[in-house]
């Protein structure tokens, strides 16, 4: 007959457990998206959906499966004005109408869905009402250079919507939202992460405040 572990075994089995993490593989991402992703990951914020990670101070996006399995990563291009917020009425606007300061990207969680712009292409909306949308980078010769390179200053050039490569759009972007809803989050470029991601926190930091915790209680 098996008989339950002592407490002592039983608190060492749960800190060599640990958290759950996001696996960006060999991608390099920044000590914000990284915390991001664990995150999302550890308290299953995602809702057992692939997710998306923008980065917009390193305009770079990382794609994840349901588990936390990095899919792909690939530069971005981004709204060119700085900001984190949404400006009220911007999905109502002809582009000929928004004004440089109104071209932002805004931070945040959305509930995203594959569909089709007002030109008929397919097209991931992450914010519908602020026609903020991710799609195939715009065929010009000054946005395929500029996604191309390694200066994330050259990434800020959209009207808020976020361009991305097209062999990247239709070989992972596309087939994570494929007959499904996922979850995209913006990191802030201004405004403090967890002010943006209400109850979000430090993986490690609750790992060790965890671990501590046991430990005392242990004795």
């Amino acid at each position: 007959m098996q008989t339950a572990p002592a407490p002592a075994i039983e608190t060492q089995a749960k800190a060599v457990s640990g958290p759950k993490r996001a696996d960006f593989a060999r991608e390099q991402a920044s000590r914000a998206a990284r915390q991001l992703a664990d995150w999302v990951v550890d308290s299953g914020d995602n809702l057992k959906k692939s997710f998306v990670i923008i980065d917009k101070k390193s305009a770079r996006m990382f794609v994840f499966d349901a588990d936390g399995l990095i899919r792909g990563a690939a530069n971005v291009l981004l709204g060119s004005a700085r900001g984190d917020h949404t400006v009220p009425g911007i999905g109502d606007k002809k582009l000929s109408a928004v004004r440089p300061h109104e071209r932002t990207t805004p931070a945040g969680r959305f509930v995203a869905s594959l569909g089709r712009n007002f030109r008929g292409e397919d097209v991931v909306w992450v914010d519908y009402d602020a026609a903020v949308s991710m799609h195939r980078v715009i065929k010009t010769q000054s946005r395929l250079q500029r996604i191309a390179t390694a200066t994330a200053k050259d990434k800020r050039v959209s009207y808020g919507c976020i361009n991305v490569p097209a062999a990247f759009y239709d070989s992972v972007v596309n087939p994570a939202f494929t007959g499904t809803e996922g979850i995209v989050y913006v990191l802030p470029e201004i405004r403090p992460v967890r002010e943006v991601f209400v109850g979000s926190y430090d993986v490690d930091e609750r790992s060790a405040r965890g671990n501590a915790g046991q430990a005392a209680s242990a004795h």
